[in-house]
């Protein structure tokens, strides 16, 4: 019972929270540095989400430069620098990344 009144709660706040955001009838605005600050948010969260999966290994801290993770990463980043174009670097880093492995 609790489980499920755990689960509709979470499901209400995220749904009221971006309901509030994203109504185009509400008269809600975000000022632009509220705007600017919550750029932000995405690459926070995807950097907080893939640095422990490309620096450590078991638990531990891995930099030696032979970890595939670290250069599936770093191929990743580079692929993105010159190209822009997102489908090319998942494709090409992720390709790369198996051959190492």
């Amino acid at each position: 019972m609790n489980f499920w009144l755990l689960i509709t709660g979470m499901a209400v706040a995220v749904f009221i929270s971006r309901y509030l955001f994203l109504e185009p009838r509400l008269p809600l605005k975000l000022n632009d540095k509220a705007l600017r600050i919550l750029s932000y948010s995405a690459p926070a969260v995807l950097a907080a989400v893939i640095g422990p999966l490309v620096f450590t290994t078991e638990g531990q801290l891995n930099t030696d430069p032979a970890n595939p993770y670290l250069l599936g990463a770093v191929l990743a980043v580079i692929l993105m620098k010159f190209t822009g174009n997102t489908l090319l670097t998942a494709i090409i880093s992720m390709v790369v990344f198996m051959l190492i492995r």
